[in-house]
């Protein structure tokens, strides 16, 4: 047998996610619910109209069937209910961003001076919480969920930087506050 191939391929990307969350997000009309609920209080409804404008057609019983299954997976949560004409309506939310780009081809290059300071910078931090991260779990022998552990420390402490007031400021949007959308 002749090798036609070979390369190394270097780890370039951890993703933190549990079976439930990577089962939820494993349709393309869910991964859009996740992204419309971000900072938006919306009913079912109404996420049904804006996926359709979005290209995804979907009846009210499948969206809601789709939020069944975020919300089982922690990635959606009912917000509010308020009673109208004795008719019940539930506005959901998530306290998941989701962000689902393309990275460019010259991304490695063009960031590399970036990623190699920022690595540096964080393999102090980190080297602070691995004690923490290794004390405080329960699978101690398993190097790779204290890693997991060290992945969740990071990614809420970065998610709590982002979405602070201040980094808020700086975005397009500016604003802090789920909102009711109307449609």
């Amino acid at each position: 047998m002749s090798t036609l191939l070979e390369k190394p391929v270097t780890v370039s990307r951890t993703v933190t996610t549990n079976i439930e969350q990577a089962r939820a997000m494993d349709d393309p009309a869910r991964m859009k619910i996740v992204q419309l609920l971000y900072k938006n209080l919306l009913t079912a409804a109404q996420i049904c109209q804006l996926l359709k404008k979005s290209g995804h057609t979907k009846a009210l019983t499948t969206v809601r069937h789709h939020l069944d299954i975020l919300k089982e997976a922690g990635l959606v949560e009912i917000a509010k209910i308020e009673e109208t004409r004795g008719a019940i309506t539930k506005y959901y939310s998530t306290s998941t961003k989701l962000l689902g780009y393309n990275v460019p081809e010259d991304f490695d290059t063009k960031y590399s001076s970036a990623i190699k300071n920022t690595s540096k910078k964080l393999e102090d931090v980190l080297d602070s919480l691995a004690p923490k991260a290794t004390l405080k779990s329960k699978q101690k022998l398993d190097p790779s969920y204290s890693q997991y552990i060290l992945m969740e420390i990071v990614n809420r402490a970065m998610t709590k930087l982002m979405e602070s007031p201040k980094l808020k400021s700086q975005s397009p949007t500016g604003s802090t506050k789920p909102k009711k959308v109307r449609t």
